[in-house]
């Protein structure tokens, strides 16, 4: 019979240094050790299909369309003219509303490219408010404090302006808390709305008081 070979190293020092992932300035990408510099003549078409056409189309109009199955009853969003759980053709084009609630998110402080970030990016799974469960896309939060978020908070869209459109996921900016108290300096304005009206009734005070002894 064979014997056991022990697979760990022989040698269980741990290194003293650790040399983790660094960002690269864009001279040292295109200077790093077989790097080419090559403008690449690619062409190509690219057809979003019948489905995200539409729904892409939407996004123009500002609205956010799904496609509804009869046999099931789902609204599907994205739009798929296929319902993968009745294997048959969707029905018909149907709007739903653009809001609904954060499923699941996530606050990255560290860029794709390890460059870290100021303010940090808040990707999130949006769960329509329609019917249906579990429908909805990503997409990113704004006008929210990170440490404010949590699941099931229920959040709206804010388009860019119908000029600024051009048949995008991101002609939705971002989608920010419904409840306006939530909302990134929301605390600061209503503590300066405070302030503000005690200084107004102060002076209002004095005035009153000024009037009465002359």
């Amino acid at each position: 019979m064979t014997p056991k070979r022990d697979l760990r190293s022989v040698d269980d020092t741990q290194p003293t240094t650790f040399y983790g992932p660094t960002s690269l300035t864009n001279d040292e990408f295109r200077n790093a050790v077989g790097a080419v510099d090559f403008a690449v003549d690619a062409r190509y078409a690219w057809d979003t299909g019948v489905a995200i056409s539409r729904f892409l189309d939407g996004l123009r109009e500002g609205r956010i369309l799904g496609r509804e199955c009869r046999s099931c009853g789902r609204t599907l969003v994205p739009p798929r003219m296929f319902c993968e759980g009745c294997f048959r053709p969707t029905d018909r084009w149907v709007e739903v509303p653009d809001r609904g609630t954060v499923n699941t998110f996530s606050i990255c402080y560290i860029r794709w490219d390890m460059v870290e970030l100021e303010e940090p990016e808040l990707p999130f799974v949006l769960e329509l408010d329609i019917e249906t469960p579990m429908m909805g896309f990503m997409h990113k939060l704004g006008e929210v404090d990170p440490q404010r978020i949590e699941v099931g908070m229920e959040v709206e869209a804010v388009w860019k302006p119908e000029g600024e459109r051009e048949g995008s996921i991101l002609d939705i900016r971002y989608f920010r808390p419904r409840d306006a108290v939530l909302r990134k300096g929301a605390r600061q304005t209503a503590r300066a709305k405070k302030k503000t009206g005690a200084k107004r009734s102060g002076s209002r005070k004095k005035t009153s008081a000024k009037r009465k002894a002359g």
